[in-house]
C-alpha cells in the first residue's frame, strides 16, 4: 500500500505488507478471476440505484461505464499484486466519464456518488475473498483505506475531464455570443425586431427581413438567449489590460475580445436593470447608447461610441459609465464636428475684430440672453454680473449684429453654436463673467 515517505523518519508500518507474497498473490489471482462479473453486478447495482444514468457506448458497442469499471478494478488489484508505491489510473476513460457530466450540465456530485458506490459494492466481494483465503483484518483494514485513496484518483481524473469540457464549453459559448453580437451589430442586417409584426410575416417587412430574422433567432438560441424588443447597445474602457469581466449577469451579451469591449444589454428599461448594471460596472467606464429596437442595435452602438470618443477627448465626464440618453446635448452638438465648426464661423463672424477675451464675454452674454429671453436683469443674475454691465455688452451685440439678432432662425444658430462651444469648455459655465 503507499504513502508519501518523510526520508527523515521511519517508515510507517504497514499491515498490508507484512501479508505474505503467496497470500498476496493467490488474492489479486482470485480478485481479477471475480473482475467480469464483478464489474456486471457493480454496473447493475449502479443502474438499480440511479436509473436514469445514460448508457453512452463505446465503438465496440460496451458501455463506458462497464469498461471503466472494470479497468478500474483491474488496476487495483495490479498494484495490490505489484506493492506498487501509486496506484495505476486508466485517466481517459474517467476523464471522459467527468467531461460526458460537464457537456451534459451536469454536476459531478452524482458521479461521485455513483463512484461510491461502486467502492462500497466492490469491497464486499473482495473482503469475501480476504476472508477466504484468511487474510489477517488489520491488513483488509489497510485495505479498505487504499480503496477509498484509489476512488480519490479516480474522481481527480474525472475533475480534470469536467474542468476541461466546462472550458471547451465556455469557449465554444463565447465564440457563439460574438456571431451572435456580430449579426445584431451588422450595419448590413437588415431583419426586424422580436415579437413585431414583422418577425411574424404579417406586416410589411424590409428586404431579407424575416429570413434575417430567422437566422438571428437561430444563433440566440444556440447560446440561449432570448430576443427583447429592445437593446441598449455599450462600449467599455478597460481600467487595466488584465481588468476582469464586469459580472453583468445573464441575459446580457458581453465581448471581451475586442480592444474597446462592447456588450448588448436586453430590455434595458426593464425595472431593476439600470440598477443592476451600474452595480455590475463598479470601477469600469463607458458609455451605453439609447435603447432602440433590436433591429436597430447598431444605431446604439454608434452613439455608445460616439460617446466613448467624446469621453477619451475629455468632452463627456470620465471614470464611469454614462448613458447617452442623460448627455443628448452633447452628442448631438459636439458630433457632427465639421458642420458645427462651419456654422459657427458663420454665425460669430461678427466676433471676429473683438479681442479673444472681450470677444469670449460677449459670446457668454449672448448665450445667456437667448437662453433667458429676458432683459438685463435675468441676464445679468444668470451670468453674475452688474445689470449695467450686461446693457452695454447687449448693446454692442445689436451694433455687431443688426437686425439679424431678431431673426428667429439666426437666434437659433447662434443658441446652437455656442451651447456647443460651452460644451466644449470655449465659454464659461453659468453663474461666472
Amino acid at each position: 500500500m503507499s504513502a508519501d515517505e518523510d526520508p527523515a523518519r521511519p517508515a510507517a508500518r504497514s499491515a498490508w505488507r507484512d501479508v505474505p507474497p503467496r497470500q498476496i498473490r493467490e488474492f489479486a489471482a482470485l480478485a481479477l478471476e471475480e473482475v467480469p462479473a464483478l464489474a456486471q453486478d457493480i454496473l447493475r447495482g449502479i443502474r438499480a440505484e440511479y436509473p436514469a444514468l445514460p448508457v453512452v457506448l463505446d465503438d465496440s458497442g460496451e458501455p463506458m461505464a462497464l469498461i471503466g469499471i472494470r479497468r478500474a478494478l483491474e488496476g487495483f488489484v495490479q498494484q495490490l499484486a505489484s506493492q506498487e508505491g501509486r496506484p495505476r489510473y486508466h485517466p481517459e476513460v474517467f476523464q471522459e466519464f467527468g467531461r460526458g457530466e460537464g457537456l451534459h450540465g451536469r454536476s459531478l456530485d452524482s458521479l461521485q456518488a455513483i463512484y461510491r458506490l461502486g467502492v462500497r459494492l466492490a469491497w464486499r466481494r473482495l473482503a469475501e475473498i480476504g476472508q477466504q483465503i484468511e487474510i489477517p483484518p488489520p491488513a483488509m483494514y489497510e485495505l479498505a483505506e487504499s480503496g477509498f485513496e484509489y476512488l480519490d484518483g479516480l474522481v481527480d481524473q474525472s475533475v480534470r475531464g469536467y474542468a476541461e469540457a466546462a472550458a471547451r464549453e465556455a469557449g465554444e459559448r463565447l465564440r457563439l455570443q460574438r456571431k451572435l453580437m456580430e449579426l445584431l451589430l451588422s450595419e448590413r442586417r437588415s431583419d426586424t425586431g422580436a415579437g413585431s409584426s414583422h418577425a411574424t410575416g404579417t406586416g410589411p417587412a424590409r428586404a431579407g427581413g424575416p429570413a434575417a430574422h430567422g437566422n438571428l433567432g437561430e444563433r440566440a438560441a444556440r447560446v440561449g438567449w432570448q430576443l427583447p424588443e429592445r437593446v441598449a447597445v455599450g462600449v467599455l474602457l478597460r481600467p487595466a489590460r488584465e481588468a476582469v469581466a464586469p459580472a453583468v449577469g445573464q441575459g446580457v451579451l458581453l465581448d471581451m475580445e475586442a480592444e474597446q469591449p462592447r456588450m448588448v444589454v436586453p430590455d434595458p428599461e426593464a425595472a431593476g436593470r439600470p440598477e443592476l448594471l451600474r452595480r455590475a460596472m463598479t470601477g469600469w467606464s463607458g458609455a451605453i447608447g439609447p435603447p432602440v429596437a433590436l433591429a436597430d442595435a447598431a444605431k446604439s452602438l454608434r452613439w455608445a461610441e460616439a460617446a466613448v470618443g467624446l469621453m477619451e477627448r475629455g468632452l463627456l465626464p470620465a471614470g464611469e459609465v454614462l448613458h447617452c440618453t442623460e448627455h443628448t446635448e452633447a452628442l448631438v452638438l459636439l458630433q457632427p464636428e465639421e458642420l458645427i465648426e462651419d456654422l459657427t464661423r458663420r454665425c460669430l463672424a461678427p466676433l471676429d475684430h473683438c479681442g479673444p477675451a472681450h470677444g469670449r464675454r460677449l459670446a457668454e452674454t449672448l448665450l445667456a440672453w437667448l437662453e433667458t429671453r429676458g432683459g438685463a436683469p435675468e441676464v445679468a443674475a444668470r451670468l453674475g454680473v452688474h445689470p449695467q454691465t450686461v446693457r452695454y455688452r447687449l448693446r454692442q451685440i445689436r451694433e455687431l449684429w443688426g437686425d439679424e439678432i431678431d431673426d428667429p432662425d439666426r437666434r437659433f444658430e447662434l443658441e446652437l453654436v455656442l451651447r456647443a462651444r460651452r460644451l466644449r469648455g470655449l465659454l464659461g459655465r453659468l453663474g461666472r463673467s
